[in-house]
């Protein structure tokens, strides 16, 4: 069964390539959604998946690529969504 689950990222994750990296890994787990900075900081993602998958992907959320130290991840369900693929957005 799919479901979406909304990410709120917090810490030193902008400007760290956590973007491009987070839609690496949700790709190559087969989830679909998008990802985006917040003007205050945060990176904000909604990622849909069965609920292995996004557990494995928010495992990952809390380590980021190298240069990220993240402080927080913030995730809550949400109503499932159609997205193609998995975007990063402007």
């Amino acid at each position: 069964m799919n479901l979406c689950k909304h990410f709120m990222v917090d810490g030193f994750v902008q400007g760290v390539f956590y973007r491009a990296s987070t839609q690496q890994v949700a790709q190559r787990l087969g989830l679909t959604g998008w990802v985006r900075n917040c003007d205050d900081g945060h990176v904000e993602l909604v990622a849909c998946g069965t609920q292995e998958k996004l557990a494995e992907l928010e495992a990952w959320l809390w380590e980021g690529p190298v240069h990220a130290n993240v402080k927080h991840v913030l995730s809550e369900e949400m109503d499932l969504q159609p997205f193609n693929g998995f975007q990063v957005r402007y």
